[in-house]
């Protein structure tokens, strides 16, 4: 499982014309991948870590400053275009086993006492976002 997390002062998903999942204060914007094998340990500590981590302002983190997250699944993060031209996907995992587990993240992160926003997944998506720093950091396991 991977994830790309930013630091932002706002950031929105927009769906045929409609935002569907928006953070308008300071919080993390999430792209979340899920490859072949990713199972509940990847969740859980996917969940924990986003929430956990201390990349906001003065070094916290989420569950520290009570950000809300805004998860988006993308499956490009398991693209590999280092031969040819045209990327694959093949370590990407299909939908029918990344959408429940890109729902168990967002569930996981929302027991655990944080606010999320959704994409929509497998929907064409504009993500819209202020990158604050900027800053970003790229979490795997």
């Amino acid at each position: 499982m991977r994830a790309v997390v930013q630091r932002v002062t706002s950031a929105s998903v927009t769906v045929a014309g409609e935002v569907v999942g928006a953070i308008d204060s300071p919080g993390l914007l999430v792209y979340l991948g899920v490859t072949h094998g990713d199972g509940r340990d990847e969740v859980a500590w996917m969940a924990r870590k986003i929430r956990d981590v201390r990349i906001l302002r003065e070094e916290r983190s989420a569950s520290e400053t009570g950000a809300a997250v805004l998860v988006v699944s993308q499956f490009t993060l398991y693209g590999d275009a280092r031969k040819g031209r045209r990327p694959t996907w093949a370590a990407a995992a299909p939908g029918p086993v990344s959408e429940p587990l890109y729902d168990a993240v967002c569930a996981e992160l929302e027991r655990l006492g944080t606010h999320v926003e959704r994409g929509v997944f497998g929907a064409a998506m504009e993500v819209a976002s202020v990158n604050d720093g900027p800053f970003t950091v790229l979490l795997e396991r």
